[in-house]
């Protein structure tokens, strides 16, 4: 009986155990997946969950939640020793900036250097701080500064009949952001080879100049000359991509400096519905475009008068230095002749946005500037077709068609026996021929607008080339607003490159035609394809869209002398 009770109490025990090791285990099991829930939770959270949590004053001053960190430390220690960077960096300067002050010399003025050079009292403000980039091999920091400073700057200028000026920058106040970019790094201290500076963004910077004891405007358009100088020299010294090198330890840095990395190709091909500019008739536009605003690296276009559609056409190439932060703009003027002319609007892009080796067909809105975004009055559109081909981009099958990659035979011959004079002469040519066939098949359309009383068209198509004239046209497609032609054109086309297809769509009618739209087609896209079917919608017309097989048979590529 005993034993029997015994082992009743053994099991009741033993079970008690078993029953209480598994609740233990279950919440410890809990407790593990509600911490982990909470770890995760922390991980997930975010500057505004730590706000609410705890208020900003609870938290220690190392604590900052913002990306770009404040520099109250930095510019407390930049006060004290301000006196002693005035004098290094004046003579960095003066060595720096007067090379690129004589390259930029106004016409009027013979003579242009630093008769004076100190950066005054007043330091700097540093206002944030932030780390862009970093890898093993460099880190890069951007410093955002304001300074409105009391330098001494006085030019000594010397004009053409011998008049010697000095003439004072005042008032000079600036934004702006600096990049510093620290590579290579090393072991030894203090663990970086090299720093570059530049300047990666200029917000503002005003300043006035002043003849010391005299009147700079004695001098008709001086005062213009040498603002647009200075800030020509800013922009070309130290303006990102351009940056000054500083070596820290013994090496060779020539990697770090400013280097072409590619060629920027862009069609101007037209704009539309600019903003009229004239009182009587017509603006006269033409284009302005840089990727950096400097006046030798500015390129410009031919004025068409008296349109607010105007058709350019035109090839222009830029240096690329760097395609990931740089911009081509584009600025549309109203030529006054004499008088100065007037901006119409103006558009940018970033080069980042362009796929190497591929052809991007843009339509860009012009604003008023672009800095402003809030711009909603319409200025017109600028039509541009734009190729980024990067430096030894060939070896991994990037084709240039505006570069003489493709020579037939004889044209290898005739190029080998040319003499060395000639080749070098051949080398500066820049207008690269493309013969061949264009075969343009007009398919169809549709949404054509209505034109007559009974609610239809009776559209027909008139196609042209631009350089050559040629011309043909479809048949009439009676009381069709969707009418089907399936009618192919062949065009001998001697220059490719520089050559429109253009196609008008007409309303027919008994007593004469009706205007109705139009499509203007480079043949960039057909030449580097080779064939292609797309629909194209209708400029100069509210509604309407046309499609078109465009196939192309080349002939030879050379460039002309």
């Amino acid at each position: 009986m005993g034993f029997v009770v015994g082992l009743v109490i053994g099991l009741a025990v033993g079970i008690s155990i078993i029953i209480g090791f598994v609740k233990a285990e279950n919440y410890r099991s809990k407790l593990r997946s509600e911490l982990a829930n909470t770890v995760a939770a922390f991980a997930r959270m975010t500057v505004e969950d730590s706000r609410k949590l705890l208020p900003a004053e609870f938290y220690p001053s190392w604590v900052v939640f913002s990306e770009r960190q404040k520099l109250t430390w930095l510019n407390h220690h930049l006060t004290k020793i301000w006196p002693y960077v005035d004098e290094a960096a004046s003579e960095l300067i003066r060595a720096s900036v007067e090379p690129v002050l004589e390259q930029y010399r106004p016409a009027v003025v013979a003579s242009l250097t630093f008769s004076k050079l100190t950066l005054g009292t007043v330091a700097p403000q540093f206002t944030g701080v932030s780390i862009v980039e970093g890898d093993e091999n460099g880190m890069t920091m951007e410093l955002d500064m304001n300074w409105d400073g009391n330098p001494n700057l006085v030019l000594g200028i010397k004009t053409l009949v011998g008049v010697s000026l000095p003439v004072q920058v005042k008032n000079i106040g600036f934004t702006g952001v600096f990049r510093l970019i620290f590579r290579p790094l090393v072991d030894e201290f203090p663990c970086f080879g090299a720093v570059s500076v530049s300047l990666r963004e200029k917000k503002k910077l005003d300043f006035t100049l002043k003849v010391v004891g005299g009147d700079i405007s004695a001098i008709p358009g001086l005062s213009d000359a040498i603002e647009e100088t200075i800030r020509d020299a800013v922009e070309d010294s130290i303006t990102w991509p351009v940056r000054k090198v500083i070596p820290i330890l013994p090496g060779d840095y020539s990697d770090l400096e400013l280097k072409p990395v590619g060629m920027l190709e862009v069609k101007l091909v037209q704009a539309k519905n600019l903003t009229n500019k004239d009182l009587v008739g017509k603006s006269d536009p033409f284009a302005k475009m840089f990727i950096r605003p400097l006046r030798e690296k500015t390129q410009r276009s031919k004025t068409i008068n008296n349109d607010l559609n105007p058709i350019w056409n035109e090839h222009f190439e830029f240096v690329v230095e760097d395609a990931s932060t740089q911009h081509l703009v584009v600025r549309i003027y109203d030529d006054e002749g004499v008088q100065a002319s007037e901006l119409i609007g103006c558009a940018q892009i970033r080069l980042c946005e362009l796929e190497p080796g591929k052809v991007k067909d843009v339509w860009l809105k012009l604003v008023k500037d672009l800095e402003i975004q809030r711009d909603n009055k319409n200025r017109g559109e600028v039509h541009l077709e734009l190729l980024y081909v990067p430096f030894g981009a060939g070896s991994n099958g990037i084709v240039n068609p505006f570069a003489s990659s493709s020579m037939t035979s004889l044209e290898r011959v005739l190029k080998n026996d040319t003499t060395d004079e000639e080749n070098a002469s051949s080398r500066k040519r820049k207008d690269v021929i493309v013969r061949g066939v264009l075969s343009v098949t007009v398919i169809s359309a549709e949404e054509i607008p209505i034109q007559d009383m009974m609610g239809k068209a009776d559209p027909y198509v008139v196609l042209s080339m631009k350089k050559s004239g040629a011309r043909s046209k479809t048949r009439v497609v009676n009381d069709s607003l969707n009418p089907v032609w399936n009618q192919t054109f062949d065009f001998v086309v001697e220059d490719g490159l520089h050559d429109m297809l253009v196609l008008e769509v007409w309303d027919h009618d008994t007593f004469g035609k009706d205007y109705i739209g139009r499509c203007i087609l480079t043949l960039t896209r057909v030449i580097m394809e080779e064939e292609y079917k797309d629909w194209f919608p209708l400029d100069e017309s509210k509604a309407g869209k046309i499609q078109l097989h465009l196939k192309w048979m080349a002939q030879s590529i050379y460039r002309d002398s």
